[in-house]
């Protein structure tokens, strides 16, 4: 089971931004303050693999953006929906100078791309944005409010219960 896993909006407010190189939450609370929550909704199942979802690690890269993440959370990170090749000229020898299909693409269709790739069955996705979902992949969607993420005890409930779904099977 893949969990594709947004950060702001759904580990803490949807009003984090970078400044000078390092992301700060303007909003009350802490950056990650609901992590904890999301690392005891996944502690009966050690099967969850997190794909990270989120811009940070366009921005930050993949191993910075990680190192945010507590540590039961950030060990079960097995990629993420950008890698830095996708920057890259098809032909492999220098950067693209403008955006890439990923800065382009919405949410729904990073993940999309990358459950293709790897044809994946059991995943969802948790995020406080649901532009563009296809009707067909919106059960896999867990969507968040992005002042409250996954402390909103109503979201904590529909993810067990996917989980559970899933693991169930």
């Amino acid at each position: 089971m893949i969990l594709f896993l947004d950060f702001d909006g759904v580990l803490h407010p949807d009003a984090a931004f970078l400044v000078n190189g390092k992301p700060e939450l303007r909003a009350e609370g802490e950056l990650f303050m609901w992590a904890p929550l999301l690392v005891d909704v996944l502690a009966a199942n050690s099967a969850i693999r997190i794909v990270l979802s989120t811009s940070w690690v366009r921005e930050l890269r993949f191993s910075h953006a990680r190192s945010y993440l507590p540590n039961e959370l950030a060990k079960r990170v097995i990629g993420a929906t950008w890698h830095s090749a996708m920057a890259r000229h098809p032909e492999g020898h220098h950067l693209l100078s403008g955006p890439t299909w990923w800065d382009q693409a919405k949410r729904y269709q990073q993940i999309k791309s990358y459950v293709d790739r790897a044809g994946l069955q059991d995943w969802i996705a948790i995020d406080d944005n649901d532009i563009g979902w296809a009707d067909a992949d919106r059960r896999h969607l867990i969507h968040t409010h992005g002042s409250v993420g996954i402390s909103d005890p109503m979201i904590l409930d529909a993810i067990s219960i996917k989980l559970n779904c899933v693991t169930a099977i």
